[in-house]
Order: structure tokens, then C-alpha cells, then sequence
């Protein structure tokens, strides 16, 4: 008989949750897996309701589910955000992390602990790399808050390792897809584009500093080594460790920018605004996934171009539709 699978997802209803429930239900739909997917979240489709932040809250969410895995997606998401509502970031990424963990420990010791980190917890160490793609030994020093909040929380969950809980910290690098708010890059572009091709703005896009160079990665990739490694029976060789999501190959905001304006086949200007700048930017940002092919055999698949015509196409009907 197959083993059951009684996976709890948090902060299920947002952009990466709801790419990971599709990746699970096209799985059970295939057979073979005795599969059974517990949302928590704010939003009303979520099967269950719960403020992470709240330690009662998380002992009664993993009292209720009783889950074989946990992945742990529930966060203050945008590094905007979390600059904006530092205490509220504190609270829910590392906190609600924090939780979650001890919960689990104390009531689903079997249950595998997935923790969707960020390649933010690198920060100073990308410049220190001068460029080279980072290892999962490189040092965390995050240079803002949701870095740092997401390094907290890997960092706690290594530590609790040692006393017995079952996990597996990933830290994905910069990803992107359909149903990505505004607030990242990759959507921002995207919904100008389409609002210049729908007229209702000037062909003149406002951006940031497009100079850095980054990892990106296509939401649906990544949400495919969570649910690999929740489906998987993991052992000593991966429990415990922390693996980088990224595709090893940076490339320029400014080329992103450039690939969507030609899938569009628009004439644009482009405007520098200063709202749109960071005080503190690394170079270039980029990691090995070596450690990820050789415990899950996972690796990228979705070309760039494809994943930004995606999502310029969908950006594309959300402006249509109003």
C-alpha cells in the first residue's frame, strides 16, 4: 500500500501556495499517491484558519492536521513590506516560523518540516563573492529586514535539527510567474506593458536600478522541489540541511526589461523613478543548485522567455478585465 500523505500547507492562498497546490493536485491526479492537502491560510479557500504568529494558534493548526509533512510558506512576503512592517515581518516570518516548529515537534515528531526561506538571508555575502554563485556553507548576512528575518528563521530551524525535528530549509532565489502582485519586479514591468498596449498610460515605463544582476527562476520550478521533497522519504543525508533553489546563471534586471518590451513589440521610454530605488543593492545575486539535483534531482526546467511571456500574458487579461 502506498504511505499517506497528509500535507499542511501554509499561506496557501498565496502566489507560491497556489502554484504548489496545482503542482499537487496534477500529481495525485496521475496516480499512485495517496495524497491528501490541508491549506492554511487567511484567504476563504483555505480548509483551515490560522495567525501563525499566534503560538496558540500554531499548536491547534498542527493538532487539528496532524500532517506526514508541513511546508511552511506562510510569510510577510514582499521585502517592501517587511521594511514598511518590520515588527509585523518579525512576527510572522520568524516567529510564526518558530511556532511551527516546536508545535511540530511536540505534536507530529514524523511529520518533515519544509521551510521556504529566501536567498535574501545571503545578502553581504553575494558582494563579499564578488559575483560567484553562493554555496549553502556561504555565510547569512542579510542587509534588510526580510533577509534577516528569513535568516533568523533558517538559521532556528538548523538549530532544532539537532534536537530531533525533521527538517529541510530551502532557499529559493528570485522567482517569478503568473498571479505575482505588482510589488516584484518581473509583474511590475509586466503590468505597464500591457496597460501602454491597452492605453491607459503614456508607452513610458517607470522602473528602478537595472543594473543588478539576479537569479531567476520560474514559480513553477520551485514549486516542484516542495513538493518533491514532500512526497519523498527523506533521510539523514537530507534532514537537517539547507538547499539553494536558483539556476546558477544571473541575469540583468535590465535584460528582463528588455525581453518583455520585445515579446510586446512596443516602443517605449523608460524612466528611472527614484520611489523605485533601494538604498542598499548587491551587484549581482546567484547560487549553486548542485546540492538540490543531487538530493532531489531537481533543476530548472522553464526558460526564462517563456516564464516572462506568461506572465506578460497574463498581465495581459487582468488588465483587459477591468
Amino acid at each position: 500500500m502506498p504511505r499517506e500523505h497528509r500535507l499542511l500547507i501554509t499561506g496557501a492562498n498565496g502566489f507560491v501556495g497556489t502554484w504548489l497546490q496545482r503542482e499537487l493536485e496534477t500529481r495525485r491526479l496521475q496516480g499512485g499517491i495517496d495524497l491528501t492537502v490541508l491549506t492554511a491560510g487567511h484567504g476563504a479557500t483555505s480548509v483551515l484558519m490560522a495567525d501563525v504568529s499566534d503560538k496558540h494558534q500554531a499548536m491547534e493548526l498542527i493538532d487539528t492536521s496532524r500532517p506526514s509533512a508541513i511546508i511552511h510558506l506562510a510569510a510577510i512576503a514582499a521585502p517592501s513590506d517587511a521594511r514598511k512592517a518590520p515588527d509585523r515581518a518579525w512576527d510572522v516570518n520568524f516567529r510564526g516560523t518558530m511556532n511551527l516548529a516546536y508545535a511540530a515537534m511536540e505534536l507530529a515528531p514524523d511529520a518533515c518540516f519544509i521551510f521556504a526561506g529566501s536567498s535574501e538571508a545571503y545578502g553581504a555575502s553575494f558582494i563579499d563573492k564578488a559575483g560567484a554563485p553562493v554555496d549553502e556553507d556561504t555565510a547569512l548576512k542579510p542587509m534588510g529586514v526580510y533577509g534577516a528575518t528569513k535568516a533568523a528563521a533558517d538559521m532556528l530551524l538548523g538549530q532544532l535539527a539537532y534536537e530531533g525535528l525533521k527538517t529541510i530549509r530551502f532557499r529559493p532565489f528570485n522567482h517569478t510567474g503568473p498571479g505575482q502582485t505588482d510589488a516584484y519586479v518581473v509583474p511590475a514591468f509586466a503590468k505597464q506593458i500591457a496597460e501602454i498596449e491597452a492605453g491607459l498610460r503614456s508607452p513610458t515605463l517607470s522602473v528602478g536600478n537595472l543594473s543588478g544582476f539576479r537569479d531567476f527562476l520560474d514559480v513553477r520550478d520551485v514549486v516542484r522541489a516542495y513538493a518533491d521533497a514532500a512526497l519523498a522519504d527523506s533521510g539523514a543525508d537530507v534532514l537537517g540541511k539547507a538547499f539553494n533553489l536558483s539556476l546558477g546563471q544571473p541575469t540583468q534586471i535590465r535584460q528582463i526589461l528588455d525581453l518583455l518590451v520585445e515579446l510586446s513589440g512596443l516602443q517605449v521610454n523608460v524612466e528611472i523613478d527614484p520611489l523605485r530605488l533601494r538604498g542598499s543593492e548587491v551587484p549581482t545575486a546567484s547560487g549553486q543548485n548542485h546540492a538540490a539535483f543531487t538530493a532531489f534531482g531537481w533543476k530548472p526546467k522553464i526558460e526564462l522567455r517563456n516564464t516572462l511571456n506568461d506572465v506578460l500574458t497574463e498581465w495581459r487579461q487582468r488588465v483587459q478585465s477591468r
